[in-house]
């Protein structure tokens, strides 16, 4: 699968990681009226960074990519979608070379008029403690950009108050989450969060409601978990957002689970296959077996890649 974000002008349809068969699809199903375009972007997301195509039926395929800034906007006019399509899957493999032998012409966009004044930086103690916050979220692993700006935006609003704008909120978290990207680069092999979500695949496809960072708080997650379900599923298991937060901290990561028809029985089996599927990932979870005692996944490195 291709660690890419496909957005179509089609209804807004939105596909992550596609295959590169699917993304060649894609490509060659725009054309029509009111499905036109489509923008690839990568996951994690880079700002200013993606590749992008237009196309109307008996036309040809303009193809476009940003390199890190407006001012780096490149675009080739091409009229086979199948090269169009391999040029795409090869700038999501990030192989080197994807642009080489095509006709790529800088577009310089049009400025907005009059000139946006350059957006001023928070005071220092506004912005101490919005990073903070920021970078905490950043940890979690779960929020993306547009996420992340708001909750920047909004962290210290009191009342009429607003000391951080949507243009600072967005300035701020663009720098931080670059900051992040580059450590994570660093990263070899599967994360611990990766355990997590591999062991949540596989209970749900066994009939396990599984759900990662689900809602704010273990009321709303235990009131809404249900509407996660079939008729098929058998029990679930979750963390909710402070969860996630006390994972980050490293104070290990708890589990609710249960039984959807609400016996001990149903709850404490549902508890033994969380358990076992985690630990075939290699985590460990203390669990004492009880139907009434909350679950934790200990010792974890908590190092969540970016959405």
């Amino acid at each position: 699968m291709l660690a890419v974000r496909v957005e179509t002008e089609k209804n807004g349809e939105e596909y992550a990681r596609v295959s590169a068969e699917r993304l060649g699809e894609l490509v060659l199903r725009i054309g029509a009226d009111g499905d036109r375009f489509l923008v690839v972007q990568r996951i994690p997301d880079v700002p200013d960074v993606f590749v992008q195509v237009w196309h109307a039926d008996g036309g040809g395929y303009q193809l476009e990519h940003r390199d890190g800034a407006p001012e780096r906007h490149f675009m080739a006019e091409l009229t086979d979608a199948g090269r169009v399509a391999e040029v795409m899957v090869r700038w999501s493999r990030h192989e080197d070379g994807w642009d080489a032998g095509l006709p790529w012409q800088l577009i310089r966009l049009p400025l907005p008029e009059p000139l946006p004044e350059p957006v001023p930086e928070p005071a220092a103690e506004i912005r101490k403690q919005v990073e903070e916050h920021v970078r905490e979220l950043l940890v979690c692993g779960y929020a993306n950009r547009a996420q992340l700006a708001e909750a920047a935006e909004e962290w210290l609003v009191s009342g009429d108050e607003r000391p951080v704008s949507p243009a600072q909120a967005r300035q701020l978290v663009d720098r931080l989450w670059r900051e992040r990207l580059e450590e994570q680069a660093g990263w070899e092999g599967t994360t611990d969060p990766e355990r997590v979500s591999r062991a949540f695949a596989a209970l749900d496809a066994r009939g396990i409601v599984a759900r990662e960072d689900f809602t704010c708080c273990r009321t709303c997650g235990m009131s809404e978990i249900g509407e996660e379900g079939d008729g098929s599923s058998r029990g679930f298991v979750f963390f909710h957002t402070q969860c996630t937060e006390g994972a980050a901290a490293g104070h290990g990561l708890y589990l609710l689970y249960g039984g959807f028809d609400g016996s001990e029985e149903t709850t404490a089996a549902v508890g033994r296959e969380v358990v076992a599927a985690l630990g075939e990932e290699g985590l460990t979870v203390d669990w004492d077996g009880s139907p009434e005692r909350a679950m934790i996944v200990t010792g974890l490195d908590w190092r969540k890649r970016l959405p």
